[in-house]
């Protein structure tokens, strides 16, 4: 059975229609773009860069409202010094994050293989640690620093397209997405940089996605400039601002 357009929001409907005239005005057959009411997956290429005390707000279904906001966290305090990245949802109806309990107040974002399905079977958290590097000398055992002098931690760890499994909602419906980044941590200059190179979602509610999918006939891929990404630069993110106080 085809899925109507409905599954598409309004504003990517008009864009997509707004690409395509553009496509045809300029001599590319429409034949060779995607057809908008038959897509299931859109997936969007992206090359954002995530540098310290940073961060990217992500729009997988391009309304115009940001889904989720990777940050670059850094901070120093009581001779501690502490840099992060982290993924964290919109707080808007199940936004998260596919992750792993660490502690009370830590969740750890899990850094998805290509092909790995990501459905509602999985946990998400409204929030997830993907890597971080502490060094101090207190006992400060939270993460990244886990009572070391001296310690790296996450699952993100120098690791080059790997994926984060996403869920949140569009007019209340459960939807499935991911991202894809490459995550590098310097011990030297003591610096976390996170890349993000594309992302995208499944537009049928409750639909599980395929990691890393970006090709075949359920899948358009939109052009980069019509990814919805702002950054800023610099961050405090909420979960970690009692630690940096």
């Amino acid at each position: 059975m085809k899925h109507r357009s409905q599954n598409l929001c309004p504003l990517l409907e008009r864009r997509l229609e707004s690409y395509a005239l553009a496509a045809s005005a300029a001599g590319v057959s429409l034949l060779a773009l995607a057809r908008p009411v038959e897509a299931k997956i859109v997936y969007t290429p992206a090359h954002q860069i995530v540098g310290k005390k940073s961060y990217l707000y992500v729009d997988l279904n391009h309304d115009g409202i940001w889904d989720f906001i990777i940050i670059n966290s850094a901070f120093s305090a009581y001779h501690t010094s502490v840099n992060f990245i982290g993924a964290k949802g919109n707080d808007v109806g199940y936004a998260g994050v596919k992750g792993a309990f660490h502690s009370p107040d830590t969740f750890l974002a899990l850094a998805l293989k290509r092909g790995m399905r990501i459905s509602g079977t999985e946990r998400f958290y409204s929030r997830g640690d993907m890597a971080g590097q502490c060094a101090h000398n207190t006992n400060m055992s939270s993460f990244p620093c886990s009572s070391r002098a001296n310690n790296t931690a996450g699952y993100w760890v120098n690791v080059t397209d790997r994926y984060l499994g996403l869920s949140f909602t569009i007019h209340g419906n459960i939807h499935y997405g991911w991202a894809r980044l490459n995550v590098r941590v310097s011990k030297s200059k003591f610096t976390v940089t996170g890349t993000l190179t594309g992302y995208a979602y499944e537009t049928i509610p409750n639909k599980p996605i395929i990691a890393g999918k970006t090709k075949g006939p359920e899948v358009i891929t939109l052009p980069a400039s019509l990814g919805h990404l702002a950054r800023g630069a610099s961050a405090i993110p909420a979960w970690r601002q009692k630690e940096s106080q």
